[in-house]
């Protein structure tokens, strides 16, 4: 049975069926119970954006609140899932991933290589992405081609609540190291989300518009904006297909070129910036690929290769819209 949820609220519930149907699954972070030594349960307000409240209730130690030290808790999260244990560790912004890049990068994306296949990592690192929370450069990065770039991780951009909570469900149960991102204007997107456990499996699309002349590929909070540019497009008889990537490793490059090859063009847009993005990435991957099947010069739409200001104007300026969408579609077009 569905019922219309917040990203919030779905991945708080994937959270709490998973620890309830694994033992072997925690969750540990900054501030995920909060209150901790003061009102007990009722002070327990859930981690920054409240996604793990309640949980401390229902499961105690298995939720951990840690220092503020990502290295020491995220390090402790690989050991532990090297030991067995199906941990959730949230690093509360992506941004301050770079305290701890070896651990991730430098052992849990590498110990099933280097152990020949014998050694399992599973463990669920949950962090929040993106700009328009008027959160500044340190807090409002959108670092996925960092970790779409090493191989061993998986990296996972749910864009809904439906997604959200299929995709970690799937993440948590996976056995290999996972990024998990959530963008923070989403917290509070309703969609229709079942009550039941299911799982989403990684590297599979979701074309969420059809259309026959410009496919618009993207992830996160840009599908959104890319939804929004295709229904001003569709007045002027410009049908755009939409595709959600949902993961950005593994990727599903099936979808993405034949949807390239029916339409001939191909708008990518990324909020990360320029260089090295997944909006590189794809239009690349098309080039060397289908290149004959394109009918004008690919598109980017992508932020500025500068840090993410924190003038509200200035911000609203920087990050990719539907409108420089729209326009990157009526350029290629022209065509």
């Amino acid at each position: 049975m569905a019922r219309k949820i917040s990203m919030r609220q779905a991945l708080n519930e994937a959270l709490d069926q998973e620890m309830a149907r694994d033992p072997t699954v925690f969750v540990m972070g900054e501030d995920i119970v909060g209150g901790m030594g003061g009102d007990g349960e009722k002070d327990a307000w859930g981690g920054v954006l409240g996604v793990t409240k309640g949980l401390y209730a229902k499961y105690g130690d298995r939720l951990l609140d840690t220092p503020l030290s990502e290295s020491a808790y995220i390090g402790a999260a690989v050991g532990a899932a090297a030991c067995g244990m199906r941990p959730v560790a949230e690093l509360m912004f992506i941004d301050f991933m770079g305290v701890c890049f070896d651990e991730i990068f430098n052992q849990a994306a590498k110990f099933k290589y280097m152990f020949g296949g014998k050694a399992e990592t599973p463990v669920v690192i949950r962090t929040m992405i993106g700009g328009g929370f008027r959160a500044a450069a340190q807090h409002s990065q959108v670092l996925t081609p960092l970790f779409t770039h090493i191989p061993g991780l998986k990296v996972v951009v749910p864009s809904n609540a439906y997604d959200a909570k299929g995709l970690l469900i799937q993440s948590i149960r996976d056995n290999d190291p996972v990024i998990f991102c959530e963008h923070k204007n989403l917290y509070g997107l309703e969609t229709d989300v079942p009550q039941e456990s299911y799982a989403i499996p990684f590297g599979e699309a979701n074309v969420v518009r059809e259309g026959k002349h410009v496919t618009i590929v993207t992830y996160g909070m840009m599908v959104h904006r890319a939804l929004d540019a295709a229904a001003a497009l569709a007045k002027d008889k410009v049908e755009c297909e939409v595709i959600d990537l949902r993961t950005l490793s593994p990727i599903d490059w099936d979808t993405v070129l034949e949807s390239v090859e029916n339409t001939g063009r191909l708008v990518c847009v990324d909020e990360a910036h320029p260089r090295c993005s997944i909006a590189s990435d794809v239009s690349a991957k098309v080039s060397q690929e289908i290149f004959k099947a394109l009918k004008a010069g690919i598109q980017m739409v992508t932020s500025p290769h500068t840090p993410v200001p924190f003038s509200p104007s200035l911000e609203d300026i920087y990050l990719p819209s539907a409108d420089k969408i729209a326009t990157a579609v009526r350029k290629t077009m022209a065509n």
